[in-house]
């Protein structure tokens, strides 16, 4: 069956209003998209923040009564916006396809270092004697595609071939999906404490170390209030933002043992060295910034 798409570019301000009125005439689904690839970093808490030009996209099965349609919202924007023309609305005629099978070919196992693959679980893994780590790509949380990601699943790769992380208890703060919790204790570590402020990441932690075999006992999660302040642990890390990593500074150093190392990701270029700073500040050494597509990790040692 074919579906109706109607698409329009809109500003900011423009995006609730027009989203409403699609929705009013049935449609099944809304999409937002940036027509310039231009990220928004680090939103004030609370808001939705859109694009300076964003693509409003509406769905529909109910391919008649176009023309109609659009005069209904075209009349409806003048009504509630007067004085403001409403945005121009194109439409066209999407052939039936398999969205879920195309979505799907999407995603294929990655490779991260030498011994670990992230491989979703509608493929074989392509080394079945390597570290292979069964996630399926969501609408949140990390799945690996994201350079923050990839770059703290290397680094723990890199501890794993080095033997430092053996047997080693692991704390993850801000754990999402759980990837990089899960991802320790399948290179070797013998525990993992994650923690996290959204009980949906919690849920989905759980939800990948059932799916990928991980024993209840191996992985403690908590919010992070309930997480002791007395812990210390050979392997912290913690994939977040550049803010919250500042802010939690003296937390998250303050888990890592004597003789232990943390990686720091989430952090744009711009702002490594505000992070770098914070952390040398409570006694890390820390290594040279690794940089990928514009992002940044950080990684530090306490001294023994």
């Amino acid at each position: 069956m074919p579906w109706l798409q109607l698409k329009a570019h809109v500003a900011p301000e423009q995006a609730e209003l027009l989203e409403e009125l699609l929705l009013e005439e049935g449609a099944t689904a809304i999409g937002l998209q940036d027509a310039h690839d231009d990220p928004v970093f680090e939103p004030e808490r609370g808001t939705t923040p859109l694009w300076e030009d964003t693509i409003l996209t509406g769905l529909y099965d109910d391919l008649e009564g176009v023309e109609s349609m659009l005069e209904r919202i075209e009349a409806a924007w003048s009504e509630q916006m007067p004085g403001e023309p409403c945005p121009t609305i194109e439409y066209e005629l999407l052939a039936d396809r398999d969205w879920e099978r195309e979505w799907m070919d999407d995603f294929t196992p990655l490779r991260m270092g030498q011994r670990l693959w992230i491989v979703p679980s509608w493929h074989e893994p392509p080394e079945v004697d390597a570290v292979n780590l069964i996630l399926d790509p969501g609408l949140a949380f990390g799945t690996g595609t994201h350079p923050t990601t990839a770059l703290c699943l290397e680094w723990l790769d890199e501890l794993a071939v080095a033997g430092h992380l053996a047997e080693q208890k692991v704390l993850d703060v801000g754990c999402g999906s759980g990837i990089l919790a899960i991802a320790a204790l399948k290179l070797g570590a013998s525990h993992a404490d994650a923690t996290d402020i959204d009980p949906q990441a919690l849920q989905a932690s759980r939800d990948n170390a059932e799916r990928n075999a991980i024993a209840e006992s191996a992985l403690s999660l908590y919010y992070p209030e309930q997480l002791s302040d007395g812990g210390h642990y050979p392997i912290v890390t913690a994939n977040i933002l550049a803010g919250p990593l500042v802010e939690l500074a003296p937390m998250i150093a303050g888990h890592v043992a004597p003789g232990g190392r943390v990686a720091l990701s989430g952090i744009l270029a711009n702002q490594a060295d505000d992070v770098y700073e914070a952390y040398a500040a409570q006694g890390l050494i820390m290594d040279e910034p690794v940089i990928r597509e514009g992002w940044v990790r950080l990684s530090g040692l306490r001294s023994r």
